[in-house]
């Protein structure tokens, strides 16, 4: 064997040792590439966004309606959380706690002030 024959058999015993990139597999990287950026733009649902964007009159429609139901849910809320302070604070003034019954008395003594004071 020449010399030039030498260097040859080392480049390609180095060769085969690393991964060569086919156009195969780059085709193949591209496509999980692009599929994984499809699935992320379905997920953030940009095309129902945009179609949101170019009929405002369904824009503003959908708004007024998650605003009613917002303001509704809110008022059962309170509504609920109201009522179930005032039935623990009856439960306490029927127990006659010497300070939470002066603290009921007191407060019922200030709404009835104020209903008397202001006739409607």
């Amino acid at each position: 064997m020449s010399k030039q024959d030498q260097p040859a058999a080392s480049t390609t015993a180095v060769s085969n040792a690393e991964p060569v990139d086919t156009s195969h597999d780059k085709i193949e990287q591209l496509h999980t590439l692009t599929s994984r950026i499809a699935n992320e733009l379905e997920r953030s649902r940009i095309a129902q966004y945009t179609e949101l964007l170019n009929r405002p009159w369904k824009l503003i429609w959908l708004n007024l309606l998650s605003g009613t139901a917002r303001g509704v849910g809110i008022a059962i809320g309170f509504t609920f959380f109201a009522a179930t302070i005032i039935y623990v604070l009856q439960v306490l003034g029927a127990l006659n706690l010497p300070i939470v019954g002066d603290y009921i008395a007191d407060i019922v003594r200030i709404v009835q002030r104020q209903l008397d004071m202001n006739t409607y």
